[in-house]
């Protein structure tokens, strides 16, 4: 298990290592990175199709993403509105129409594309033995393209020391999360360590979904997806309601889509002195994401 864990973390490394200045081949890596993961979840539909008693699985699955899913966001609002009423942050009170639903459409692309894969597997009544290993060596040239990416997202070590409310936002969130996922595992009578990895996905469902299914089968892997799914369309609802009276609370409870997905909405609701935040605590649970997982997996 430890070896074939240290495999999957070898090209995530070796992609950080390259820092690349040409923005069209970093526009190439961003396409060719959407595209795998297009990939990944379709065959991950497809080894659902492949699994015995189907239908008490997919209870299973539902089972484990709304424990997770409760115990996690009970456990991240508790402590974020503290940190509101500790260190409050200005925002600029902007109030626009946000084209919400458009959002979404892409969380729900990937939702589309697993039952896809899911429905032809089940169509097609054939040996899906290969699934596995083809998704295995996906994930590898996946986790390549990851490293680069965030070795390239313009983020510096310096940016990230200096704003040290996003560093406070990322810690809450982190130990919050990892909280929620031990308490989710014990009501679900399942091991710590698949708790602890299951809680560190921070929203980004297609890796989190990717490396735990790949770890620890197609039961957790869905389940995974759909938790940080559903945490990202409650994030998207949540920040424009509450991020002028509750700005750290909206920033943190979008986790590592901070400084992506839900950046737009973020600075669209709270004005620009909000970014910087966003940005930094999101980087860094980005960061944290395939390294918690991966260690975590291989405890």
């Amino acid at each position: 298990m430890l070896s074939g864990i240290l495999l999957i973390f070898l090209p995530l490394v070796l992609g950080y290592l390259i820092p690349i200045k040409k923005t069209n081949i970093i526009e190439f890596i961003n396409t060719q990175t959407s595209r795998l993961v297009l990939v990944i979840l379709a065959l991950m539909g497809l080894s659902l199709a492949g699994l015995d008693n189907l239908s008490q699985n997919l209870g299973q699955i539902l089972l484990y993403t709304f424990t997770f899913f409760i115990s996690i966001s009970v456990c991240n609002l508790l402590a974020l509105p503290w940190l509101d009423r500790l260190w409050p942050t200005p925002t600029s009170h902007v109030h626009r129409k946000l084209p919400l639903a458009k959002m979404m459409q892409e969380s729900l692309k990937l939702v589309i594309v697993v039952a896809l894969g899911l429905i032809i597997g089940l169509l097609l009544n054939v040996d899906l033995s290969w699934v596995e290993q083809a998704s295995e060596h996906i994930l590898l040239l996946l986790l390549f393209f990851v490293g680069i990416q965030l070795r390239n997202s313009g983020m510096t070590l310096r940016q990230i020391i200096l704003n040290k409310k996003g560093v406070i936002i990322a810690v809450v969130i982190l130990v919050t999360s990892l909280l929620g996922g031990v308490i989710a595992a014990l009501l679900l009578d399942i091991p710590i360590n698949n708790g602890l990895a299951m809680a560190s996905g921070f929203g980004w469902y297609s890796l989190a979904g990717i490396l735990i299914g790949d770890g620890l089968g197609s039961i957790y892997g869905g389940a995974a997806f759909l938790n940080e799914l559903l945490r990202e369309m409650l994030a998207l609802m949540m920040i424009p309601l509450l991020i002028n009276r509750y700005p750290n609370t909206a920033i943190g409870y979008a986790g590592a889509t901070a400084m992506d997905f839900t950046l737009p909405v973020i600075q669209n609701s709270g004005g620009i002195r909000c970014v910087p935040i966003a940005i930094v605590s999101g980087f860094i649970l980005s960061m944290l994401v395939p390294i918690l997982i991966l260690f975590f997996l291989s405890l």
